[in-house]
């Protein structure tokens, strides 16, 4: 059986460069083909869905040109293959994900304005891709929190305990197992919490101290992680419970992570659109590392 490409989406941009290094690893490690793809933007003369010229050959592809150039000094390497389409990228790239066993790409690409944090194509990609979606930062983006980490190779992956999805899980398990290193598991509960009277404008504390909603936090993490444990128990997990913010967390986690891992929003029956969650967007737009959203498993029959 083949095995499906680490898709590489590159557009000439110094940001599609870092993502294309990225994806280069990430082939090697997986023994997994490494497909370079450049869509290009429609001609200014045609309408959405007309190819005037039909689609470009990767040959006459300047960008994947410079991209051969570019990893042509390096020994080892995986399988690679080019492709060139032309369309519309944020509609095109989440179509790849149905064909790859990851899809990689930079924050930021040649269109847009130059103050996004993340472009309109890692949005939609992350948003509606079928398979794992990398999306890797412009160097040297600054965290600003104290959180101590230890040094060593780490992935990070967020758990929502009220509501844990496998598939994110399996996967930050798999890919720390991939790269030797450890698994930070960040969990967040709201604190302070408190409840409203009758009156309109008082509150009342809970009735349940910190203590005791943080080991029923941690004591819900163990059991999720239990079965992954007993499936990688070469990774070294290290559970992170705190309070507040779970993207402030991840975020916070992200210094000199080697990946964060974040769980997008299961389609609902009153919001069949893909959505990614407030928490995946906003570690997106702030991690200092390479984020991977995963598609939520398909529910079960």
């Amino acid at each position: 059986m083949s095995t499906l490409p680490v898709i590489a989406a590159v557009d000439g941009s110094d940001d599609s460069l870092v993502a294309l290094d990225w994806a280069f690893e990430a082939a090697l490690l997986r023994e997994a083909p490494l497909r370079m793809v450049h869509v290009q933007q429609y001609a200014a003369w045609a309408k959405p869905g007309v190819l005037p010229a039909g689609r470009p050959q990767p040959e006459d592809d300047p960008v994947l040109d410079d991209v051969r150039r570019y990893l042509a000094a390096r020994v080892e390497r995986p399988v690679t293959e080019y492709l060139a389409l032309e369309g519309a990228p944020a509609a095109e790239l989440p179509e790849l994900g149905s064909t790859a066993q990851l899809l990689v790409l930079g924050s930021r690409g040649r269109g847009g304005f130059a103050g996004l944090l993340l472009g309109s194509n890692g949005m939609a990609a992350a948003r509606d891709a079928e398979a794992p979606v990398v999306v890797v930062p412009k160097p040297g983006r600054q965290v600003h929190d104290d959180m101590p980490i230890e040094p060593g190779p780490r992935v990070v992956v967020g758990l929502q305990v009220d509501s844990p999805d496998e598939a994110t899980l399996s996967f930050a398990f798999a890919e720390a197992a991939r790269r030797g290193a450890r698994l930070q598991v960040v969990a967040a509960y709201s604190w302070p919490a408190h409840l409203w009277t009758a009156a309109p404008t008082q509150i009342v504390p809970p009735p349940l101290d910190q203590d005791a909603v943080e080991n029923e936090t941690r004591a819900l993490m163990d059991g999720f992680l239990a079965p992954h444990r007993d499936r990688h128990p070469e990774v070294d997990t290290e559970p992170y419970v705190a309070p507040g913010d779970a993207a402030g967390h991840l975020v916070a986690a992200s210094r000199d992570a080697n990946l964060v891992v974040v769980g997008r929003h299961r389609r609902r029956l009153l919001a069949p659109a893909r959505m990614m969650g407030s928490v995946t967007h906003a570690v997106l737009l702030h991690a200092a590392s390479p984020v991977a959203v995963v598609p939520p498993a398909p529910p079960e029959q």
